[in-house]
C-alpha cells in the first residue's frame, strides 16, 4: 500500500521557519507528483506547492511564492517544503498526496487528481 507520512509542523511566531517533511513508501513506481495542500477551517482547500518527480518541475501559489521551497530526495522518497517568513494567514493543517504516472505539469492537477494522501500536519503561525 502507499502511504504518506507528513511531519514538521508546530506552532512558530510570525516570521519564523519550519521544514515539513513528506515520506512516501509502499511503492516502487519512479514517475509521480507530489503536492502540498492546506486547510483552515472556514476557508477553502489550497493547492501550496507541487513537484513533478520526473522532470523537477516545480509551482508554488502566489500566496507563498518567494517565502517557501519545494524539494525531493528521491532517494529516500522524501518530498520537504521549507516555509520562511511565516504568516499568521499560514495557519493550516498541511497534507502532502501523491498523483501517479502524471502526464502533465503537476501545477495542472487539481485535489481530486491526486491518488493518495497524507494524514496533515498543523501548522500555526502566531503574530
Amino acid at each position: 500500500e502507499v502511504q504518506l507520512v507528513e511531519s514538521g509542523g508546530g506552532l512558530v511566531q510570525a516570521g519564523g521557519s519550519l521544514r515539513l517533511s513528506c515520506a512516501a513508501s509502499g511503492f516502487s513506481f519512479d514517475d509521480y507528483a507530489i503536492g502540498w495542500f492546506r486547510q483552515d477551517p472556514g476557508k477553502e482547500q489550497e493547492k501550496v506547492s507541487c513537484i513533478s518527480i520526473s522532470d523537477g518541475h516545480t509551482y508554488d501559489a502566489d500566496s507563498v511564492k518567494g517565502r517557501f521551497t519545494i524539494s525531493s530526495d528521491n532517494a529516500k522518497n522524501t518530498v520537504y517544503l521549507q516555509m520562511n517568513n511565516l504568516k499568521p494567514e499560514d495557519t493550516a493543517v498541511y497534507y502532502c498526496a501523491l498523483r501517479q504516472t502524471p502526464y502533465y505539469y503537476c501545477s495542472e492537477y487539481g485535489p481530486h487528481e491526486y491518488d493518495y494522501w497524507g494524514q496533515g500536519t498543523q501548522v500555526t503561525v502566531s503574530s
